[in-house]
């Protein structure tokens, strides 16, 4: 049966491997959804799925609701205050949802330009990757007035597990700050251990099983189980992105004198990690400068083990070690 709820024009800019992702959730719900991105052809893929794709930022204003997905600030300023950019389009939408990482200081000036067109933006970073959104477990927090919020919630709740809000302004920078810096830390203790229980002849895919099926266990350690066993640090969060994120997130605890001992230190562990060549990969080869701290040659242990993400694996990804296993992998 059709949903009677979605009854909003909707676009999206910004068609990346996450914005497609996403865009490709309204699709499915039947949302009429209009896209565009800088380079049009990672926008046309979707118009097989039913999306419209726009050859202007500007053809967006016809929606009610656009959401974003850029890479950072000043993408953000750009695609919508600047030349060319949503603000100056003959008509504009009612309500714009940013779903990228951006600072608070950008975000409350896009907030108070598109005011001046009548159009309010809701903070809504996403907490996880592009993989996370394809198995629906993507969350979201949610800040700006909160009837906007009830307004637009029918379609934040479509792009994953759900949209929490989190409070008027941009509080839900600073939650999605909070959630990288915890995810850097937690990255960079997975590393630790899971070095320290080698060296002991403990293999990876033995300690993270156990650590899986154990209190410690989260959707965080399962997915990012293959890349610490297997190796596997193609990028699904480069590294660059996570200290630009600890970059963020200091600042702000700078700003009201919050100290963070332990988000401090692994900042420059991120930064290590950047200039000794790893920028780009992602943000697990934190295990790799830990072996080479430690003096231990790491090799992929070549045990296919669940990301925890596959719908066969209901239970979390518990138990799920040894040959024959589905290999699936990858966060933010």
């Amino acid at each position: 049966m059709a949903r009677t709820d979605l009854k909003y024009r909707l676009g999206w800019l910004g068609t990346g491997r996450m914005g497609s992702a996403l865009a490709i959730r309204l699709l499915a719900a039947g949302c009429d959804l209009s896209v565009y991105n800088r380079t049009k052809a990672k926008a046309e893929p979707l118009a097989a799925r039913g999306a419209s794709v726009a050859d202007t930022v500007a053809d967006l204003g016809e929606a009610d609701i656009v959401f974003v997905t850029v890479g950072g600030s000043d993408d953000l300023t750009q695609v919508l205050l600047g030349p060319g950019g949503l603000i100056e389009a003959p008509s504009v939408p009612a309500i714009v949802v940013d779903c990228s990482t951006v600072s608070a200081e950008a975000s409350q000036q896009v907030r108070e330009r598109l005011a001046e067109r009548g159009t309010v933006l809701l903070a809504a970073p996403v907490m996880g990757n592009a993989k996370v959104a394809e198995a629906g477990r993507l969350t979201l927090a949610v800040s700006g007035p909160r009837e906007t919020f009830e307004q637009a919630r029918p379609y934040l709740d479509l792009l994953g597990a759900g949209a929490t809000y989190v409070g008027e302004g941009e509080t839900a920078r600073i939650v999605k700050l909070c959630h990288n810096l915890l995810l850097g830390v937690v990255a960079q203790s997975l590393a630790e251990v899971a070095i320290l229980a080698q060296q002991y002849g403990v293999s990876r895919h033995a300690l993270l099983e156990c650590l899986n099926n154990s209190v410690m266990g989260s959707t965080f350690s399962r997915y990012k189980t293959p890349a610490l066993v297997n190796l596997d640090f193609h990028p699904t969060f480069t590294a660059t992105l996570l200290r630009k994120d600890f970059d963020l997130g200091l600042a702000a605890a700078r700003e009201r004198e919050v100290p963070l001992p332990v988000a401090a230190t692994v900042h420059q562990l991120v930064q290590g990690l950047v200039g000794r060549g790893y920028g780009g990969e992602d943000f697990a080869a934190l295990l790799q400068m830990q072996a080479d701290s430690a003096g231990v040659t790491l090799v992929s242990e070549n045990v296919e083990v669940s990301d925890g993400l596959d719908p066969d694996h209901a239970d979390g990804g518990r138990g799920t070690s040894g040959a024959g296993e589905p290999d699936v992998g990858g966060t933010a």
